[in-house]
């Protein structure tokens, strides 16, 4: 299954070698959902944003719960139109939606093995960022940067890290910023200053402000403190 945002495109590409393809696709402006409960939260369905290799691969158990939505969809929109029929094609709608997040968690587990790969991708990633010049040209690192370079979209790679640490990718990119900040602030030859600036940060102060945040201390005092 794939899913794809209004404005986006999706080609299907013909292929002499293959049987015709076949398959359902549900479709629905945005304007149905608008003043709704699926409308305030379509965002919170970040498989929308997924690239086509990111697909969600559903056991044939899963494929009948999808085709139980659809056929009460259809149902609906079969019928004369009545006041109830706007709010029960939604509701069937989201159904739908909340069973995919369900099976993408699924999904997620049961690819534990080439996840904890992409982890531990994403962290040689992440030292060989702080091995280069790449801080003070670039600045801090970012999430669609790493997700560039695992040939992952942003949306998908985020949730992957979450799945896998509990954390967000961006918790998990500041933590890693504040464990090589803990290094190098106990290298007193180094003024907080060029500390920083060494670890991508455009204003020293914003590096206080994050390190403040996440350890209880400025670096200054983490500094008299060891």
């Amino acid at each position: 299954m794939v899913f794809v945002s209004p404005g986006q495109l999706l080609e299907l590409v013909r292929n002499q070698n293959v049987t015709a393809r076949k398959g359902y696709a549900l479709l629905f402006h945005p304007d149905l959902i608008h003043g709704t409960n699926l409308g305030r939260q379509i965002s919170d369905y970040s498989f929308f944003s997924y690239d086509i290799n990111e697909a969600l691969h559903i056991s044939e158990r899963e494929r009948k719960i999808v085709l139980e939505c659809f056929d009460k969809i259809l149902y609906e929109i079969s019928q004369p139109i009545d006041k109830h029929s706007k709010k029960l094609i939604v509701n069937n709608i989201q159904l739908f939606l909340d069973y995919c997040i369900r099976f993408y968690d699924r999904q997620f587990i049961t690819r534990e093995e080439l996840n904890q790969g992409t982890i531990e991708q994403f962290d040689k990633e992440l030292n060989a960022y702080y091995k280069s010049e790449k801080p003070q040209t670039i600045g801090l690192p970012s999430v669609s940067y790493f997700a560039d370079r695992l040939n992952l979209s942003a949306n998908y790679f985020g949730d992957l890290v979450k799945k896998e640490t509990g954390k967000s990718a961006q918790e998990y990119i500041h933590l890693k910023i504040m464990n090589k900040a803990k290094d190098l602030i106990l290298d007193n030859s180094r003024s907080v200053s060029e500390i920083a600036y060494k670890l991508g940060f455009k204003y020293p102060q914003h590096f206080t402000r994050m390190f403040k945040k996440n350890t209880g201390y400025t670096p200054n005092e983490y500094r008299s403190l060891n």
